[in-house]
């Protein structure tokens, strides 16, 4: 080594080294040390160029591979939401026994009870309770449902819209006890005023 400076010099060498050593040694040691600045600036520059350049390209092609794996999620989406709709579409048939575009509770309970809606009512995460429930809720009272109030209810319960259907839910009926309240209180201030007791 000899001194500090050729101490650095050779570690460069060692760090950086090609085939350009070979080439450049001579010149340092018999010509002038200035020659190691030169080629210590020029090797410097071309590896850390090329560095970046082929980190550039491994961060462009991982950035392309995430933009379509983004791109595949969402086709995956689309193909798995069609496939429910087809599902649902094929479940509603096969229950509408009267072929009439309605459902009544005593078609919707014939084929809740087969195996082949059980099982599909489990890939959705809804249990059978759930479907009846959702007959329930999704009857105004004449005792039938058609075809997209069935598919929205399903689409209610299926996953994490349940949740946010109840705090959606919670907040109505907050809105709906705090008018009562209101309510409560104008009747009870008009009836005194009256002398009316309730």
């Amino acid at each position: 080594y000899g001194s500090g400076g050729r101490a650095i010099w050779t570690l460069f060498l060692v760090t950086f080294s090609g085939g350009w050593p070979n080439y450049t040694q001579r010149l340092v040691d018999e010509v002038h040390w200035a020659f190691a600045l030169f080629f210590a600036a020029y090797v410097w520059v071309v590896v850390f160029a090329v560095t970046r350049i082929i980190t550039a390209l491994f961060l462009k092609d991982t950035l392309q591979a995430a933009s379509d794996d983004a791109d595949m999620v969402a086709r995956e989406t689309r193909l798995s939401k069609s496939k429910v709709a087809k599902k649902l579409r094929t479940l509603f048939a096969m229950a509408d026994m009267s072929g009439d575009g309605l459902l009544t509770a005593g078609e919707f309970e014939a084929v809740v009870k087969l195996p082949s809606a059980q099982i599909f009512f489990q890939t959705l995460e809804l249990r059978t309770e759930e479907v009846y429930d959702l007959f329930t809720l999704l009857d105004n009272g004449d005792g039938i449902v058609n075809y997209e109030e069935f598919c929205a209810g399903v689409v209610r319960l299926k996953g994490q819209a349940r949740a946010a259907d109840v705090i959606g839910t919670m907040r109505d009926c907050r809105l709906i006890l705090d008018k009562c309240t209101a309510l409560e209180r104008r009747l009870d201030d008009i009836c005194s005023q009256d002398g009316v007791i309730i």
